[in-house]
């Protein structure tokens, strides 16, 4: 019975080898996927940090392009607009339209009792046969003053 045991430990002692041998393989396989998902995460977070340089890359070059499109626009504008001055001149009273804007101005801020930054838009409208003013302040407040 002495060889049986032998026989039976070396066994046992053989089969204690292979499930080591299985367990180192199995081991060494899941640090080699754990490996290889790391690099693969590697790789992701350099593609994703090319990709937001690329895209940051193709965002500045449209703000330049729009900024210097801007630009040419308001050179086009401020060559195509030419310096223009009003004068209204009537009874030996004479009003240019910096004046009358002004006079606007101060009705809405004084008269009116609103603020100077609520203030948009301002068309006046001379009628010198009855020294008046019309004014239509933002698109809804009306009245007139006289001059």
């Amino acid at each position: 019975m002495a060889g049986r045991k032998s026989n039976a430990v070396k066994a046992a002692e053989a089969a204690a080898k292979a499930a080591e041998a299985a367990a180192k393989t199995e081991a060494d396989e899941t640090k080699a996927e754990s490996i290889k998902t790391e690099e693969k995460k590697a790789e992701s977070k350099a593609a994703a940090k090319k990709e937001t340089v690329k895209k940051e890359t193709v965002k500045k070059e449209p703000e330049k392009k729009t900024a210097a499109k801007t630009a040419v626009k308001t050179a086009s504008a401020k060559k195509a607009e030419q310096e223009s001055t009003i004068h209204v001149q009537f009874a030996g009273k004479s009003y240019s339209q910096d004046a009358l804007v002004e006079i606007a101005k101060n009705v809405w801020e004084h008269d009116l009792k609103k603020d100077v930054e609520d203030l948009e838009s301002i068309e006046l409208y001379v009628k010198p046969e009855e020294s008046k003013v019309y004014y239509v302040i933002n698109g809804d407040v009306t009245g007139d003053f006289a001059i």
